[in-house]
């Protein structure tokens, strides 16, 4: 079976739509596409209606690069008020062989998140961080080992209802299954890892239109993540207010000569544009690159603030992405703020651009939890909706909640 994938991320100014499939551990482009963002505020659905034709777009626009219907997909979701912690999970082997199966490691993943997540609260990451074979052999990967009792130690990380149910039912209007749902900062993790960054602690950033997410991740777990209230936007109004121009010339100046570091900005360089006022104004490189500087410093070093609240551990990496990344010059302040970090660029074919970091990235987390379960998947076998009958209702979990639902789509025996 191919295995397909789709991902999306809902931002303040943008929705982006991911189609991926995987061959040989690799990660092929399929779609990769955007609209603009209605009746959404900070991730979180404010006006559904609007919201839901701002899906319908990104959706026809990604069915019709790859010439078929999207039915499932795999959302990002706002990480606010964000709470992980440690539990661990119990199954017995029960086969012929004694040998570990998928559906073996799914129970032990069961069993550590049965009754043991509030009401209020929906499950946006469960991340094993070892496997014991008998009490005694640690492994990260049981599958196929000999056992008669399997333990897994997991990392729950949960958000506030109010951060998934509103694009959930919105997407459901659609016809859109939503397969798992996780903040933004999984992805942007998956699409950087590598061998350095999955065996020490670092931080991952996401600086976004209305909002930068910071989150800690250690050997590849997450342990922690803010959201701050500031990102790119914050230069539109910086700009919008000091030349007295309207949002749309601000984002101009931003996306056409601003520079992220005004060491290299030229005075000689401008154009003319129109304020509030009618009057013709004429604006220059050096000017504009100072305003930007200096946001972005406040921001960064607010960046900075919350990584040291975050973690006491040393920081061994800091990478830094999203779509604000893109501007010109940006690694030089990065490089100015931290000592340690760089600008996560996407580097596949068909989504080099990196607002699209999270959804790239997610696909590959999602695949990564594929591989664990020695499975395939493909948004597009329909066959497999009623393979994936739903463990939901086998345990103790509400069935018509979000949580209930994925457990239906991944735990399956």
């Amino acid at each position: 079976m191919r295995r397909i994938i789709a991902s999306l991320d809902i931002g303040n100014h943008t929705i982006k739509l991911v189609v991926g499939e995987i061959v040989r551990n690799k990660l092929n482009i399929l779609a990769c596409v955007d609209t603009p963002s209605r009746g959404i505020k900070k991730g979180f659905v404010i006006n559904p209606e609007s919201a839901i034709e701002a899906l319908d777009d990104v959706f026809k626009k990604g069915e019709e690069q790859i010439g078929l219907k999207i039915t499932k997909v795999i959302v990002s979701v706002p990480a606010n008020d964000l709470e992980c912690f440690l539990s661990e999970g119990y199954t017995s082997v029960n086969n012929e062989t004694g040998l570990v199966a998928s559906s073996d490691i799914i129970r032990s993943m069961q069993s550590a998140v049965y009754n043991k997540v509030m009401e209020a609260r929906e499950i946006v990451a469960l991340l094993p961080t070892k496997f014991l074979l008998d009490d005694s052999i640690v492994t990260d990967s049981p599958l196929h080992m000999h056992a008669e009792k399997l333990k897994v130690k997991v990392v729950v990380g949960t958000v506030p209802k109010k951060n998934v149910n509103g694009i959930v039912k919105c997407l459901e209007k659609l016809g859109v299954t939503v397969v798992d749902v996780t903040i933004g900062s999984m992805g942007d993790y998956y699409e950087f890892k590598n061998s350095k960054n999955s065996t020490e602690v670092g931080a991952v950033v996401n600086i976004g239109a209305s909002k930068s997410t910071v989150a800690i991740f250690n050997k590849g777990i997450l342990t922690g993540c803010e959201v701050i209230d500031m990102g790119g936007d914050s230069i539109d109004y910086d700009l919008g207010y000091v030349y007295k121009i309207n949002r749309k010339d601000a984002m101009y100046l931003k996306e056409s000569i601003a520079l992220a570091d005004k060491t290299n900005a030229r005075p000689s360089e401008s154009v003319i544009l129109e304020n509030k006022n009618g009057d013709k104004i004429k604006v220059n490189q050096f000017d504009v690159s100072e305003i930007v500087m200096g946001r972005l410093e406040e921001l960064l070093n607010l960046v900075k603030k919350q990584i040291n609240l975050l973690t006491k551990k040393e920081i061994s990496y800091i990478i830094v992405t999203g779509g604000v990344t893109e501007m010109a010059d940006f690694k030089n302040i990065v490089n100015y703020i931290f000592n340690d970090a760089y600008v996560g660029n996407v580097t596949e074919i068909g989504a080099r651009h990196n607002k699209f970091a999270t959804c790239v990235g997610l696909i590959k987390y999602y695949d990564s939890r594929l591989t664990l379960r020695n499975r395939d998947f493909s948004i597009f076998d329909i066959e497999e909706q009623e393979e994936l009958s739903g463990i939901h209702k086998k345990v103790n979990i509400n069935e018509d909640s979000l949580l209930g639902k994925l457990f239906g789509y991944f735990f399956d025996n």
